[in-house]
């Protein structure tokens, strides 16, 4: 299984009730044999340019481990759900993870110098 970071932007008059938008994206990311590692509802914000008719969306976010084939079958179905209006499912890159891990490590040992 791969890891995956997928970002859901979702209609902004679901804001009240996002329940049964994200039950849905769940629901597909199970059936896909998907597992969802972290989930973040990002709020309500404007976009740079309109999506749809639309000036605001709801950012929701996702950290999936996901087999082969699906990435495809999310997408399919994303693209013609009413609820999301644009969505990126992108692959998580290890190295990225290593850097941030790095950098971390680096400003704690810089902070405790400064403390010394």
């Amino acid at each position: 299984m791969r890891e995956y970071e997928l970002t859901v932007l979702i209609h902004p008059d679901l804001e009240m009730n996002l329940e049964p938008a994200t039950d849905k994206i769940k629901a597909l990311i199970e059936a896909n044999g998907g597992k969802i590692t972290k989930e973040a509802n990002e709020g309500k914000k404007k976009l740079a340019y309109q999506i749809k008719s639309q000036d605001f969306a709801v950012y929701y976010y996702y950290e999936l481990e996901l087999p082969a084939a699906a990435p495809a079958k999310i997408s399919s179905v994303l693209n013609i759900t009413d609820e999301a209006i644009r969505y990126l499912l992108v692959a998580k890159d290890p190295r990225r993870e290593k850097m941030l891990a790095k950098r971390q490590e680096r400003k704690v040992q810089e902070e405790s110098k400064e403390e010394e």
